[in-house]
């Protein structure tokens, strides 16, 4: 026994070492096929990313939001991180059953250290298994996060890491046994039962015991380990390892989620200069080897737990997008065809190939085919990613926000969308008409200026206007960005004047732009025209640069004599999409200012009493998160805040609120196009808000407000939703219950 045991034992360990090295060298070689990042990008502030590293994995703290799941796994990857010396301990029983570690094998601390990490890393994985059982996508369908993992590759690594577990109780059992431990021992707190049990057996039957449970434990740990090497896109198991250097590189060295903000698009690693672009520049995404290296880290990293599909709000309305399918689908793919780009293939920008025929001739035909199939493409067309996947996307940004290792689905999913957008003018018709409409008239609708100020006419009192009754933006305290559905849209415009009175009523000095603003080019960029919105987005912190009082150079650039801070350039907008455009992307375009959203303002002016809400506002209300404002931007409290200082209404969360909030489908400029596949958006959004049966809807964004009243009056007329039922603005909300200060405000 004790012969087999090490002939077996070394054996697989030398073919298991030998193929990891091989492996962590194929990744290597393969993460370089993609491109360059900006420089510094990923690599800046190395002691703040080794700090949240740390934080993340110690923290679990994407997995600890599920409760049960994320304490089973953090004992899990504790003990496959801390339990190695367990298994050089196991080669030296091979030799001799009583052997122990040098220095620290029978120090206690270290012996009561594996006994309780060895049981929790049982009951942990014994807990996850349990938990994939009850979810089998045969049982629950779509509604199980594990629907479309490779279950079979899930199977094996949990029931390798409980075997392991169980060889370390095991021999824990049998090295007391050995060691003749008369009494319970603290040592053996655990593992006592076992040396009962094995207490009355022959000496030649405990040491073969021995020899067997190490040969188990080395055994089973290496052929995992082949296993896992010959099967590199195996991400259930590779995510142990790459989630590490996922999140260690993740877009915010701080921790923050890859939310907000989209990357300003790069060729190469360089800012692409649109009104001068290289003859090599690439624009998006066609070919798998076209995404960053960062991006191919992020599709192996992929570990199938299914967190960002549970979230989603296309998958869980019919639609063909899931977040997991589809970096599984990448991961796949770019793994497929890595001999190929490894042997110097790939295609130029006219699709002829640049590696010679001799160059090929050793690629596996497999590869040679994978590198045939388009990047998006119909399943007719054998395309990798399906078009009415990439358009499904509404950007709010759920999968990003629940990933547990950090991986950027939706910067990948726009710069898919950019390609097909610029080069191949590839998407949903109707988005067409939306893109016209800002190129020629400045907003979405394609009206005129001129009707962005008709609002104004509805108030009994007066708005400054930026270049009109006042010079510039240094006589008042903030610039209040209506926007373009806050001027056009009828809904959306009870907002603006709800806001507008209410700053009124607080007594803050405000003040509009005068009409030649232009969209912010949100949806133009989600939508995947960057030009577009660096047009827009330049015509506008021009706009907004001389409206705060800086003088510009020839070059359009802000003088260094009159350049202000930027707390000095407060804007204030009811629009979460204007908001993260504002704030969060015109740094990109020179422009930089303290943007708010209006929640935020009028919450602090109810904290400082200029608005007191005294009127009832009788019923029931449910708060709609904007995702926009919430996950992307993560102001969650002000809205809610405003609510609660309302008297008379009771407020009722649905079940899917804050960061698991539900998305209203108007994201991603899917506002402006069609919705033709599965159950809308919206009205799976509003079935779950009239679950808790409200008087009042409320939100805080006008593509929610939108989205939100057309599903409610579409259910009034369906006889589905009660007559009186409203949907409103949290302003609209506030406003009503400070209608009383009116009086006292204009006598």
């Amino acid at each position: 026994m004790q012969l087999a045991a090490i002939v077996v034992s070394l054996a697989l360990t030398v073919a298991g070492l030998a193929l990891l090295v091989r492996a962590v060298a194929q990744f290597v070689r393969y993460f370089r096929l993609g491109q360059a990042v900006r420089p510094g990008s990923r690599t800046a502030r190395p002691y703040r990313r080794s700090v949240t590293l740390a934080r993340e994995f110690l923290g679990h703290t994407r997995l600890n939001r599920w409760g049960i799941v994320g304490v089973a796994h953090w004992f899990v990857a504790i003990g496959f991180l801390t339990l190695p010396p367990t298994l050089v301990q196991a080669f030296g029983q091979l030799f001799r059953a009583d052997w122990v570690l040098p220095v620290i094998g029978d120090w206690l601390p270290f012996e009561m250290y594996t006994e309780f990490i060895g049981v929790m890393t049982v009951l942990g994985i014994a807990v996850l298994m349990t938990i994939r059982l009850r979810s089998l996508p045969s049982r629950a369908g779509r509604k199980s996060r594990f629907a479309g993992s490779k279950s079979g590759q899930a199977y094996f690594v949990e029931y390798v890491i409980l075997t392991i577990g169980l060889a370390i109780y095991v021999l824990r059992g049998l090295e007391g046994t050995v060691h003749h431990v008369e009494g319970y021992e603290a040592g053996y707190f655990a593992s006592y039962p076992l040396v009962l049990v094995f207490k009355g057996l022959s000496a030649e039957v405990l040491l073969n015991l021995v020899y067997l449970t190490a040969m188990v434990k080395i055994s089973v740990s290496f052929i995992w380990m082949i296993t896992v090497s010959l099967n590199t896109n195996m991400g259930v198991a590779w995510h142990r390892f790459l989630a590490f250097p996922n999140i260690w590189f993740k877009r915010d060295a701080k921790g923050g989620t890859a939310l907000g903000a989209l990357l300003p698009m790069t060729s190469g690693g360089k800012p692409i200069d649109f009104t001068d672009p290289g003859d090599d520049d690439t624009f998006g995404v066609s070919q798998v080897e076209q995404f960053s290296w960062k991006g191919l880290l992020d599709f192996s990293t992929c570990t199938e737990c299914g967190r960002c599909q549970s979230q989603c709000p296309a998958w869980n309305t019919g639609k063909p997008l899931s977040p997991k399918l589809l970096i599984m689908s990448l991961r796949d793919h770019a793994h497929a065809k890595a001999p190929y780009l490894l042997a110097g293939g790939g295609k130029t920008m006219e699709g002829e190939e640049k590696a010679s025929e001799e160059q090929l001739a050793g690629v596996p035909a497999a590869a040679l085919a994978e590198a045939e199939r388009p990047l998006i493409g119909t399943l007719e067309e054998n395309g990798v990613i399906d078009p009415d996947v990439l358009w499904s996307c509404t950007t709010c940004g759920a999968c990003v926000e629940q990933c547990p290792v950090d991986i950027e689905h939706v910067d990948h999913i726009v710069d898919m969308r950019r390609y097909q957008v610029m080069i191949e003018s590839a998407f949903p018709s109707e988005a067409g008409t939306m893109l016209k409409n800002l190129e020629k008239k400045g907003n979405p609708w394609g009206l005129a200026k001129k009707q962005r100020l008709e609002w104004l006419k509805e108030l009994d009192f007066e708005v400054p206007v930026v270049g009109k009754e006042i010079e510039d933006l240094t006589e008042v305290e903030y610039l209040y960005w209506v926007g373009c559905a806050g001027a056009l849209e009828d809904r959306a415009k009870k907002t603006t004047k709800a806001f507008a009175e209410l700053l009124h009523i607080a007594g803050v000095k405000f003040a509009i732009m005068g009409g030649d603003e232009k969209c912010t080019g949100d949806s133009a960029r989600r939508l995947g025209n960057e030009p577009l919105f660096q047009e827009l987005g330049m015509e506008n912190v021009m706009s907004l640069n001389a409206a705060f009082g800086e003088e510009m150079d020839d070059d359009g650039k802000v003088t260094e004599d009159s350049k202000k801070p930027k707390s000095a350039k407060k804007i204030v907008a009811t629009c979460p999409h204007c908001l993260n455009t504002l704030g969060n992307e015109y740094p990109q375009l020179g422009g930089d200012y303290e943007v708010i959203h209006h929640t935020q303002l009028l919450q602090h002016l109810v904290d400082e009493g200029k608005l007191l809400p005294v009127t009832p506002v009788e019923g029931i209300i449910t708060y709609h998160d904007p995702c926009y404002l919430g996950r992307h931007n993560k102001i969650y409290t002000p809205p809610r805040e405003i609510i609660a200082a309302v008297p008379g209404v009771r407020n009722e969360e649905m079940h899917r609120h804050k960061e698991r909030g539900f998305c209203c489908g108007a994201g991603g400029a899917r506002m402006w196009m069609e919705e033709r596949i599965g159950k809308r958006i919206n009205n799976e959004r509003v079935d779950e808000a009239l679950s808790v049966n409200p008087d009042i809807v409320s939100t805080a964004c006008p593509f929610c407000l939108v989205m939100l009243t057309d599903s409610v009056n579409g259910k009034k007329n369906d006889g589905k939703a009660k007559e009186s039922i409203q949907v409103v603005d949290v302003a609209q909300l506030l406003l009503d219950s400070v209608s009383s200060m009116k009086a006292a405000a204009h006598p």
